[in-house]
């Protein structure tokens, strides 16, 4: 990697050289920058969640190719999700601020479409936290169901009724949690990271070490059977696969709508997005590999186990009931961690649309509480959608499922957008520390690619023999939100065409003369009109 910013790049960035960035991009300091650059990168870390994440989604791989799906589409996905984190790495690096995406997506596109670019990547942005927020509680939820399955040693015949309730008793107490102070939510983060890394060097070494003869599996098995349990052709059986790894190791623009209460943000954020990845990857496909060697060969059987749950039953054949049922509530208290922490990101991310102006009563989401210098509203909002959308579960269970593949298709949507008008539409792109230099725009050609084709590929049904209630509804569900977010934009008289104009400088004059050059900060058009720059004046 190259640094173009070399005056940035030496430099340990200290608080209020952090206010003079955030401030060169037009935004004044409102968060209190608690969050350490190890601190980032853990809640980059856990948000990824690997094994509660790995639990969720491990139906996706074990019918569309059993171990050799599991444990190789891991290893070809892995690749092209770095260069993803890679590109927007780079762009974080030089704008660190807490609405990212959108307002990269501004900055980097001509102006006769960056204010409708903008607004649909925010939308996207907001959509992919809020669902992305829900998957997770709704993968809490069943997997509670699951541990009284193991301790009752008997299934628990749950229902969508039951189901809503603990999914919605877990939002609201994470709502609760959400709303304290900054500093506690960053310290919060050395838990959650601890906890999560010992649940993946437990899978890897433990389960091996337990599992009984009858359900060891030959490297021959455990490396090269492929089981087809869908009936899609093996080929895209596979490519379905790769939901799993794609889910996992996803959403790793946390950090980036953490920008604004980190230290040392224009170095930490796009560091923390890499590693997160990097380590993700490695002890991911360390778990995959020890499931695939311990789970035996009915996969069938662990598919539509009286559990509920893959991994729940390969773990209780593998440990016992006893050692199974501790081992899985710290899988569930690992779950609950991460899902504080999509709704942490996600009051930021609402919060930084909302100060635009954006969000419908943003003059209500844009306020900073106090007593806790936190966006209290904007936290409670996220968590009221999220229980909205938890209604799905009574259309079926399919439509609920579908917040899953939703999470990534929107986030495919709102990163591909700035990383494209980087490179589409003539701009005057300052990086920041973290630079690929040549190596910028092969890495973003192969992430939009990639980003592209999966995008269609997540549309399909589990099956391709399948009914109106087994049909894939992410398509119908995400395209309802982008019709309802490019309709609201155009809406006659109130849309969004007519006073959306991108990111709103907030600096008053006195701290735009303090933090910036006054020639390039007079007024607010100048602005809207300025490019992508991390220098600190």
């Amino acid at each position: 990697m190259t640094t173009k910013a070399p005056a940035i790049s030496k430099l340990l960035l200290q608080p209020s050289a952090d206010d003079a960035v955030l401030a060169n991009l037009g935004y004044k300091q409102e968060f209190c920058r608690e969050f350490t650059p190890l601190e980032v990168a853990g809640l980059a870390f856990s948000f990824i969640g690997v094994v509660p994440s790995m639990v969720a989604v491990l139906f996706y791989a074990i019918p569309n190719g059993g171990t050799f799906a599991m444990v190789w589409g891991w290893a070809i996905a892995s690749p092209f999700i770095m260069c993803i984190g890679l590109a927007l790495a780079e762009l974080a690096s030089a704008a660190p601020t807490s609405g990212g995406l959108y307002y990269w997506t501004y900055s980097l596109a001509s102006p006769r479409c960056r204010n409708f670019l903008s607004w649909i990547v925010g939308y996207a942005n907001t959509i992919e936290s809020i669902t992305g927020i829900a998957s997770v509680n709704w993968a809490c939820a069943v997997q509670i169901t699951a541990a009284i399955s193991i301790a009752s040693g008997q299934p628990y015949a749950t229902t969508n009724e039951t189901l809503y309730g603990i999914y919605a008793a877990l939002v609201l107490s994470h709502a609760v949690l959400v709303s304290l102070g900054t500093k506690v939510l960053a310290r919060l983060q050395r838990l959650y990271t601890l906890v999560n890394v010992c649940l993946c060097f437990i899978i890897i070494i433990a389960l091996p070490i337990a599992t009984p003869p009858e359900f060891r599996n030959s490297a021959s098995f455990a490396l090269g059977g492929f089981t087809n349990l869908a009936g899609w052709p093996s080929g895209f059986a596979f490519i379905l696969s790769l939901m799993a790894p794609l889910y996992t190791i996803g959403g790793y623009d946390a950090s980036v709508h953490m920008s604004e209460e980190a230290s040392n943000a224009a170095t930490a954020i796009p560091w923390a997005i890499t590693s997160s990845i990097a380590l993700s990857a490695v002890l991911g496909w360390g778990i995959n590999v020890s499931l695939a060697f311990c789970m035996g060969t009915d996969l069938g059987g662990i598919l539509n186990s009286p559990i509920g749950q893959p991994m729940a039953q390969i773990l209780y054949n593998s440990l016992g009931q006893r050692v199974a049922l501790a081992f899985w509530c710290l899988i569930i208290s690992a779950q609950y961690m991460m899902a504080s922490n999509s709704l942490l990101v996600g009051s930021r991310q609402t919060f930084a649309f909302s100060r635009d102006g954006a969000l419908p009563f943003s003059r209500y989401l844009y306020r900073i509480n106090g007593y806790t210098k936190t966006p209290i509203n904007t936290v409670w909002f996220d968590a009221v959608c999220v229980l909205a959308i938890g209604l799905l579960a009574f259309v079926s269970t399919q439509a609920i499922n579908a917040v899953f593949t939703i999470a990534v298709t929107a986030s495919y949507i709102s990163f591909i957008t700035p990383i494209t008008t980087r490179f589409a539409f003539k701009n005057d792109f300052k990086p920041g520390p973290f630079h690929l230099g040549k190596l910028s725009f092969p890495i973003a050609a192969i992430a939009v690619t990639w980003m592209v084709f999966m995008i269609f590929v997540f549309f399909f049904p589990a099956t391709p023999q399948t009914t109106a209630q087994e049909m894939n509804y992410t398509v119908v569900v995400l395209g309802g939100f982008m019709f309802l977010a490019i309709s609201w934009y155009y809406c006659p008289v109130y849309g969004g065409v007519h006073w959306f104009n991108g990111p709103v400088a907030n600096l008053t004059p006195a701290i735009e003369g303090e933090h910036r050059d006054e020639d390039s900060m007079s007024e607010k058009k100048g602005h809207r009109d300025a490019e992508i720059s991390v220098d600190v004046v």
